[in-house]
This record gives structure tokens, C-alpha cells and sequence, in this order.
């Protein structure tokens, strides 16, 4: 499904919503003046003036309102960091993307996310707010990631407490279970697309590109045609930052849900308010519980248990 974009002004908006009436929609997405459903195109109208038209008439219904030549913009920035080899013009590219949460939380899994973002799609993903996800607040990404998984061909993995503290137990590093959950899931999205094929995949850097391979060297299927590696990879290209909001959502979710067996909130990250929540659980529910809940390996058990012992 293509996607067109146009520029409106406020009162050419006003003139599309009266001339859509009779397919308006009630789900406006964030951002969004109106959104209308004909039988052969969907049309999204945006606070910014941009009006995205998709479907197989897209094209054709844009041209009766204006000019579609934004669907083929380019980024103002190359927001390559340096020494990082990305082909120019990066971020205009099709790419699938992928990234991680939970890594660092006490509490809670692992989620991991590889997303494909299509060059027609980027101006859209704009609109809806996407962008690193560090600097929203939950509500706000679970808002938009809402919006994205309706159209954005992805592939969720998570890594719950009990398979986690198993399989580190058993002398695998965090890092390479990082790296099989990455892999698995850019594979995922390529079997997905199929045969449609991304320009890059960028996957956002937690190990250097010779260890993250030399992590996968017993796998029988390993992604490497143009496979790139970028820290801060949400600023570089928008399927990172679309993954990484994707993969918070389900976080959160799971998180939620295991605020609900611990019967109280949980704090996420792994600060001194998580000790003490791990020792309240302790003391509620026994330490046996603790696999369910928490990464073993962290320094956050120990003082946890000495905490409950006071208690």
C-alpha cells in the first residue's frame, strides 16, 4: 500500500473533512484533525497541515487536492553519526530497525522489537510523534505505539524472568541473549515482507559488530546483508525509534501485569526504591517467588534479601 502526502492549508482541511463527511471516522490518531475511510483510500488529516493519503487510490485522490511532491522529501539532516559507515542519506532510507527494553530493570522482562519502516511511511511516523523514546513518557508512547503496530510490519520477542534467570544461569551472558533475540526478530520481519526486501536494517548498538556476530556463531540463521550498527540508533532512523516504542509498550504491559501477582506497584529500573520493593515481596510471597519476578543476577537480590531479613 503506497502513501502519498500533501501540505493543506487550514482551510483546504476544513474544505477535505466537509467533502469526507459521510466517511469520517471516529479515531482521529494523535496529532490528527480527522481521519475518513473511503472505499478505496485512507485519508489522515494533521495539525501540521500534512495530509496522508493511503491505499491503491491514494495517488490519485491526493492530486485532486494538491501537490504530492512531500511524499518524496528528504531529510533537512543527515543525522549520521560520524565514523558509523551508514550509507548518505540514511534516514530516508527503508529500514527495518530494532531495539531492546528491560535490560537494565530489576523487575520485568526483556522485550525486543525489530521494525520495518518504509520510505512512504517516514513523513506518517512524523506525524505520530515517533521518536526517541527516552524522551516521552509511557502514556504517551503507549499512545502512539497504539498507531504503530496497525500498519507497521514488526516482530515482538519477550524474554520473561523464568526462561531469563535459566538461561543466564546457565552461562550465557545478557549480551548474547541480546544478540539471539535481535537476530530472531529482524528474521522474523523479513520473512514477513517477503519478498519485499529493506534498503538496511540498523540494529541500535549494545555490543561492537565482531562480538555481536562472534554471539551468533552457533545459530543456523544469521542476517548480515546490510546489517548496520549505531548507538543512539532512534536519532539516526525512525524504524529504530518505532521499534524501541513498540518494545516499551509491551514492557509496560508485562509490567503491569506483574504488579498485579506482586499485588502492589512496581518500581521499574533497579535504584535503591527497587531493593525495597523486592524485600516487600520477599516478605509477602517468600524469596522462591523471586524468579518470576526479577534478573537473578543483578546485585538488586542480595540487597534485597538482607533488607528482608531486617524486616
Amino acid at each position: 500500500m503506497g502513501n502519498t502526502v500533501i501540505k493543506a492549508t487550514s482551510a483546504d482541511i476544513k474544505k477535505m473533512m466537509d467533502h469526507y463527511q459521510r466517511y469520517l471516522s471516529e479515531k482521529v490518531p494523535p496529532g490528527g484533525v480527522f481521519a475518513a475511510k473511503t472505499p478505496s483510500c485512507a485519508i489522515t488529516a494533521y495539525k501540521s497541515g500534512k495530509v496522508l493519503f493511503q491505499g491503491k487510490d491514494g495517488e490519485i485522490e491526493a492530486a485532486k487536492w494538491g501537490d504530492a511532491s512531500l511524499s518524496q522529501s528528504k531529510p533537512k539532516t543527515d543525522k549520521r553519526p560520524s565514523g558509523s559507515h551508514l550509507p548518505t542519506n540514511f534516514a530516508s532510507m527503508s529500514v527495518i530497525g530494532s531495539d531492546e527494553v528491560g535490560t537494565g530493570d530489576f523487575f520485568g522482562p526483556i522485550t525486543v522489537v525489530a521494525a520495518y519502516v518504509k520510505k512512504e511511511d517516514i513523513e506518517l511516523l512524523k506525524e505520530l510523534g515517533v521518536q526517541d523514546s527516552k524522551n516521552l513518557k509511557d502514556d504517551k508512547i503507549i499512545e502512539i505505539a497504539k498507531q504503530l503496530v496497525k500498519f507497521v510490519p514488526y516482530s515482538l520477542l519477550t524474554l520473561h524472568n523464568p526462561k531469563y534467570n535459566k538461561m543466564q544461569g546457565s552461562g550465557m551472558s545478557q549480551g548474547k541473549l541480546k544478540a539471539l533475540l535481535h537476530n530472531q526478530a529482524i528474521q522474523h520481519v523479513l520473512d514477513k515482507i517477503a519478498p519485499e526486501k529493506p534498503e538496511a536494517i540498523l540494529i541500535d548498538q549494545f555490543a561492537k559488530e565482531e562480538i555481536y556476530y562472534n554471539y551468533l556463531k552457533t545459530q543456523r540463521n544469521i542476517v548480515r546483508e546490510n546489517v548496520y550498527f549505531s548507538t543512539k540508533g532512534e536519532s539516526v532512523h525512525l524504524a529504530v525509534a518505532a521499534a524501541s516504542m513498540i518494545a516499551r509498550y509491551a514492557f509496560v504491559k508485562h509490567f503491569e501485569q506483574l504488579s498485579e501477582k506482586a499485588g502492589f506497584t512496581l518500581p521499574k529500573g533497579a535504584g535503591a526504591q527497587v531493593d525495597q520493593a523486592a524485600a516487600r515481596l520477599i516478605n509477602r510471597k517468600g524469596a522462591d517467588c523471586l524468579p518470576e519476578f526479577v534478573k537473578l543476577h543483578f546485585a538488586n537480590t542480595e540487597k534485597a534479601m538482607k533488607l528482608a531479613k531486617r524486616g
